[in-house]
């Protein structure tokens, strides 16, 4: 079976198995990977709010997990995204 062959049997939108291998493509070796999320939606071609919808529906499968990361001011850097 191929490397996505479990995720293309599953019932997620297309938006979901978009986003899910933008960010398996760039992840490092322990399925981390931080883009903004404008930053994919301009890569996929999709628009800001598909791609948050996408995010949202993979960590509701259970493929992904978010942490946010502040600076030590307290203001919002980036999520850190976690590939299962």
């Amino acid at each position: 079976m191929s490397y996505f062959g479990t995720l293309y049997q599953e019932d997620l939108p297309p938006r979901a198995k978009t986003v899910y291998m933008y960010l398996k493509d760039r992840s490092n070796h322990e399925g981390e990977c931080w883009p903004a999320v404008k930053t994919i939606a301009r890569d996929t071609s999709l628009s800001v709010s598909t791609v948050k919808r996408a995010i949202a529906d993979l960590i509701r499968y259970g493929s992904l997990t978010k942490e946010s990361r502040y600076r030590e001011n307290g203001s919002h850097t980036s999520n850190c995204y976690f590939i299962k």
